[in-house]
């Protein structure tokens, strides 16, 4: 189930509705809660709901019954165990066939055929953001930074709450599970959510959509047919479709949360602005990047504690398998390497970027800017090979004029790189105006109607995918 369509507005709607009738019975709301984001996730497959689950008892498992430090053996014993045993399954549904594939090739390479058997498995949806809800909690008990979940009813939550469900934001542990003790008693900050929710639609509805059917999709669906100039803003079309798609569906996540009375973590920072990688990952997909670095580069590889060689390793390894996470696929994995080795090789220099000023900052922008374009590239063309071939079309200047571009998509990119130099918390100072503040709820939710409508009527089909029925 989309946030974009008919059937989200009307789950949502009636979640709200028995969230009012429940009151101010916490537990029950929590309850309820819980089996709404169950129903959320079965409208794709209600099967994987069973997969969810047990992810989620083995996350509460481990931390229910983690020793004290007076066992320090036992307890590093079943945090690996939880910890592998979410990688396992993880490793199973998404990358079983990958890395078959992968094998079968070489063997075949050297004449031993294709020993390892293709099953093609089905991908559970979410499942790379529920397993690492998962592994956050267990390391989090671990290190005490977060209060064991005394009941099973507050993990399943965690676990499953439909607003980060799908494309997160990734909420850790520590900071979901302290909201679950006792309901905020501050009303909901209907205005900043609303708001949130409408700007996340319209990246997504008007920017996101327009650019992906008007200019990215044809141009990298054919590149030897389009002139340079065209496969050049298709790329930086692409750049700007993919900030507004994911940006766009996490602001409507963090308002939709907010409305049901719950925090979320800023997931982007104007990213286009970096003057530096690490200032980049610092700001595109923020809960990620710091997952990551917490959980993955400095927890389990060392981090730069062990020389600058092991160092640089770790940072190339840590990006490897964060482009491994977003799919099974060697253009992933080549997408991951590029910022891996990009960030190994300015380390000795990146805070210098990110305080330079002037023409130098506007350079060093401009070029963390066409590097991340450039490996855009392999994330969305269908494999390496089509990598290449796209490069091959932009080598020599085609002739002829724009076959694809046109002002509105130029315009359109414009708006995107614009957000960029518009303040994050815009929403918010928004909605501290003393004209928003005194106008009723009500009204503010009509009005909020009213501009669904208008980014629905402004789709890119002429009805926006707000209407479709899609499960």
């Amino acid at each position: 189930m989309l946030f974009p369509t008919l059937n989200f507005a009307l789950f949502f709607i009636a979640v709200t509705v028995i969230l009012a009738l429940i009151g101010g019975l916490w537990e029950l709301k929590k309850v309820f809660l819980v089996a709404a984001s169950y129903v959320f996730y079965a409208f794709w497959n209600w099967k994987f709901c069973f997969l969810l689950l047990f992810s989620t008892a083995v996350s509460y498992s481990v931390g229910r019954w983690l020793p004290g430090k007076g066992q320090p053996r036992l307890r590093k014993w079943m945090v690996g165990g939880g910890i592998g045993l979410q990688l396992l399954v993880l490793a199973f549904f998404k990358y079983y066939d990958f890395f078959a594939t992968s094998f079968n090739k070489a063997a075949r390479d050297i004449g031993l055929g294709e020993p390892v058997p293709l099953i093609e498995i089905l991908l559970p949806v979410a499942i790379s953001f529920f397993t690492f809800h998962g592994i956050s909690y267990i390391v989090d008990v671990y290190h005490d930074k977060v209060t064991r979940c005394r009941r099973f009813t507050d993990m399943m939550l965690y676990m499953s709450f439909f607003p980060q469900l799908v494309a997160g934001p990734i909420v850790r542990s520590s900071q979901f599970l302290p909201q679950l003790e006792r309901p905020s008693s501050n009303p909901p900050p209907m205005a900043k959510a609303l708001l949130m929710i409408a700007g996340g639609l319209f990246k997504k509805v008007i920017l996101a959509s327009y650019l992906g059917t008007q200019l990215v999709d044809p141009v990298f669906a054919d590149p030897a047919s389009f002139s340079t100039l065209d496969l050049l803003f298709a790329l930086y079309g692409f750049a700007v479709q993919i900030f507004c798609d994911f940006s766009g569906y996490t602001d409507i996540a963090i308002g939709l949360a907010a409305l049901l009375g719950f925090t979320f973590p800023q997931n982007f920072n104007q990213p286009y602005r970096s003057a530096s990688l690490r200032d980049f990952w610092h700001r595109w997909h923020i809960t990620l990047s710091f997952w990551l670095r917490d959980y993955l580069y400095i927890a389990l590889l060392g981090g730069n504690r062990r020389g600058s060689r092991r160092t640089i390793f770790n940072l190339i390894l840590t990006m490897l398998l964060g482009g491994l996470w977003h799919g099974a696929a060697m253009k992933f994995v080549v997408w991951g390497g590029l910022h891996g080795v990009g960030l190994a090789l300015e380390r000795p220099f990146s805070k210098r970027l990110e305080n330079t000023r002037g023409i130098f900052r506007v350079m060093s922008v401009l070029l963390i800017f066409h590097f991340v374009c450039f490996t855009w590239l392999f994330f969305h063309a269908e494999d390496v090979e089509s990598v290449r071939l796209y490069l091959q079309a932009m080598t020599p200047l085609t002739p002829g004029s724009f076959a694809q571009v046109t002002p509105f998509t130029l315009g359109l990119i414009a708006i995107g790189i614009g957000l960029h130099f518009v303040s994050g918390n815009m929403p918010e100072r928004i909605a501290a105006f003393p004209v928003v503040q005194r106008t009723p709820d009500w009204v503010l939710a009509l009005v909020f109607g009213i501009c669904v409508l208008m980014i629905d009527a402004a789709g890119p089909s002429g009805v926006a995918p707000f209407i479709y029925f899609q499960f």
